[in-house]
């Protein structure tokens, strides 16, 4: 094998998993792409597709694929697109007590990045909306390093 194919093999592939299961005979790539809170996954045969190599090559390129056709960017970073906040947008909480939208984020160095927006300086509306420019501005910067 050359050194190109085992580079490859050996390299960590986002949402693709190697599967061995010797009791059942299965060997392959198991890819898994999550958007939006919907799951597209498939997995690739060593056997159909003529070997380790050739399999997990047709699960990148299906992998990219899926990505392109739902409108994911393709990037090795974790992207979140489903939010567990009152605010709806990832990464933007409202903190009633305190009376202010609080932002969070990575930085660039894998870091909790945080700062907040002050609902009595701006108002509600207001304050929403400088908070997602924040969020939005931050999850840009991490991606682009």
């Amino acid at each position: 094998m050359s050194k190109k194919k085992k580079d490859i093999l050996l390299q960590k592939h986002k949402d693709i998993a190697r599967i061995d299961q010797e009791e059942k005979r299965t060997h392959g790539w198991y890819v898994r792409v999550r958007f939006y809170g919907k799951t597209h996954s498939k997995f690739f045969s060593d056997k159909k597709c003529g070997g380790r190599y050739s399999s997990l090559l047709s699960a990148i390129s299906w992998r990219d694929e899926i990505e392109k056709a739902i409108g994911k960017v393709r990037t090795d970073k974790h992207v979140v697109t489903v939010s567990n906040t009152s605010t709806g947008v990832v990464g933007v909480r409202l903190n009633e007590k305190l009376n202010r939208y609080e932002v969070s984020w990575v930085t660039t160095m894998g870091k909790q990045g945080k700062t907040s927006v002050s609902i009595n300086k701006h108002g509600k509306e207001k304050a929403l909306e400088l908070a997602c420019e924040i969020r939005k501005k931050k999850e840009a910067e991490r991606l682009a390093a």
